[in-house]
């Protein structure tokens, strides 16, 4: 295989004919002369490839790097084939290097109070804020399914929620007492039915409603939350859904088991909701290196 003049040919036609971006390119051309370079004019089959993976790794490549190497070779190969310059795809069976899942963050019980006394609840939007705050601690809702809530999916007795989660699934989501009378009060609050405002309710329908009296959108939650972060000087890397990665890990600190959170948070997979052990575990540590007096100090052992 004359590797040179075949990568040449994939770059021209991922370029001419794909319209591939210049940076697509650059990658492709800078990953494919490394393989080059490393192969020696050896022959190109599967264990050429596992070995250049296992270089990169000594290289101290990262994961994501190698990954994107042997995506290169992929596509490449996959070409060549097609073109039937090759009989068969020497990447094809080989397996992806896993990618570290990096663990979300969680907020403290402390910022979670802080972040609750930002909204001025003696104003009906304020009010409105910190419902979808109480509400969001008490559920785990994801933002959008926040915004689809319509005034038949409350059950106030049951204090519980049907919820219309990813690929129109719905469930019942158990919600605090204490979130269930934010929202009966937010419900018939007097200002949300003064004619002649422009909050006045216009969606009868929707629970919670932006400063036109119609519903709010997802995009709106999310611009809120963004500007309550910052207000109490917790914006950075938090982000919204912090919120639901933060009441996620405190059920798990209470004792919580994986399969009801997994089923709280509409998760299709309990793989997804093992991620909030490690985040359990990393705030544990976190806390514990604040609280200890002599957490950060060094001392002499003898």
């Amino acid at each position: 295989m004359d590797f040179r003049k075949l990568s040449g040919e994939f770059i021209h036609h991922m370029e001419v004919v794909k319209n591939a971006s210049p940076h697509t390119l650059r990658n492709y051309r800078l990953d494919l002369k490394a393989f080059e370079a490393f192969s020696k004019g050896k022959e190109v089959n599967k264990r050429l490839i596992r070995s250049y993976l296992a270089h990169l790794q000594m290289k101290g490549a990262s994961k994501r790097t190698s990954l994107r190497h042997l995506s290169s070779l992929r596509s490449l190969f996959k070409y060549l084939l097609r073109e039937k310059k090759i009989e068969e795809n020497p990447a094809a069976d080989i397996g992806s290097p896993k990618l570290d899942k990096p663990i979300p963050k969680a907020l403290s019980y402390g910022e979670v109070e802080e972040l609750f006394r930002q909204p001025n609840t003696d104003e009906l939007l304020g009010f409105r804020d910190r419902c979808i705050m109480e509400l969001f601690y008490s559920s785990g809702l994801r933002i959008s399914e926040l915004a689809l809530l319509d005034r038949r999916d409350f059950n106030p007795k049951g204090r519980s929620l049907r919820v219309k989660g990813k690929g129109k699934k719905e469930r019942i989501v158990p919600i605090t007492q204490n979130a269930a009378k934010w929202i009966k009060e937010y419900l018939s609050h007097p200002a949300r039915f003064e004619e002649r405002k422009p909050h006045c309710q216009k969606d009868g329908a929707a629970i919670f409603l932006n400063k036109w009296g119609k519903r709010l959108s997802p995009r709106s939650i999310d611009r809120l939350f963004k500007m309550y972060l910052r207000k109490s000087g917790l914006a950075g890397s938090i982000t919204p859904h912090t919120i639901r990665h933060t009441i996620a890990t405190h059920w798990l600190e209470k004792g919580m088991d994986l399969k009801t959170i997994q089923v709280l948070l509409g998760h299709a997979s309990l793989g997804t909701t093992t991620i909030y052990t490690r985040v359990s575990t990393k705030l544990k540590r976190e806390v514990y290196e604040k609280a200890h007096p002599r957490a950060k100090k060094s001392a002499n052992v003898s």
